[in-house]
């Protein structure tokens, strides 16, 4: 009857080829991974071309493009910057966001000045509204201007009787002649911050003007109310 072979006799054999084996999928594991990650390519400060596995230490500085199998570009790998570089380019780049910004909120205030203007019609039609409420007030403190010269007067003629010593007027009347006196400087005040009003509303709309008649199509712009009275 056959007996079969101590097992023990083809181990060394069985073990040999295992770890032959596991070398062979390490070594084709590894190249798999290479293929998978792709290959760096850089030039460097010195404009040599260089390629690699990995990332390149050479090109740290600037961009490296990382290529798949086929030689396409997968991605670029953007440069390693110092932390003084990095806060150097966030600034940059806050810089070009502000501008950015402010170039939307000006495009944004052009359509709303559009949509609010449609043609200088329009816009001396508010114009000339914006005005004429001001001169309404101006009229009003006018009229009120007349009627303080007129208390003026009353209390003038009541102080002849005490030109040749005004401190002996009774407390009254030179309290009286006191508030003449304040009314008038606040009425010139207010007439003066009206004409500055005045001249305000017309920059603001001269300014307007200016932004709009290069917005504006020819049509809208020739379609004017005519000269607004300032």
């Amino acid at each position: 009857m056959n007996t079969a072979s101590p097992p023990t006799e083809f181990q060394p054999r069985t073990v040999r080829l295992s770890a032959s084996a596991w070398v062979v999928g390490a070594g084709l594991w590894a190249i798999a991974s290479a293929q998978a990650q792709g290959i760096y390519v850089c030039t460097d400060s010195k404009g040599r071309r260089i390629t690699s596995d990995r990332p390149i230490v050479e090109c740290l500085d600037r961009e490296q493009r990382q290529l798949g199998k086929t030689g396409t570009v997968r991605q670029v790998v953007p440069p390693s910057y110092t932390a003084d570089e990095r806060a150097r380019l966030e600034e940059k780049q806050k810089a070009e966001n502000d501008i950015k910004a402010r170039a939307t909120e000006e495009k944004r205030r052009e359509r709303a000045l559009l949509i609010r203007y449609p043609n200088q019609a329009v816009h001396d039609k508010e114009r000339a509204e914006a005005l004429a409420q001001i001169d309404e007030v101006i009229a009003a403190v006018n009229k009120r201007e007349v009627a303080l010269k007129q208390q003026r007067k009353e209390v003038d003629v009541e102080m002849e009787f005490y030109q040749a010593d005004p401190s002996k007027a009774p407390f009254w009347l030179r309290r009286k002649l006191e508030d003449s006196e304040k009314q008038t400087v606040v009425q010139k005040r207010f007439l003066e911050e009206q004409a500055q009003e005045k001249q305000r509303i017309n920059q603001r709309f001269d300014e307007e003007l200016v932004k709009l008649r290069a917005l504006w199509p020819p049509s809208s712009a020739a379609g004017s109310a005519g000269t607004v009275k300032r």
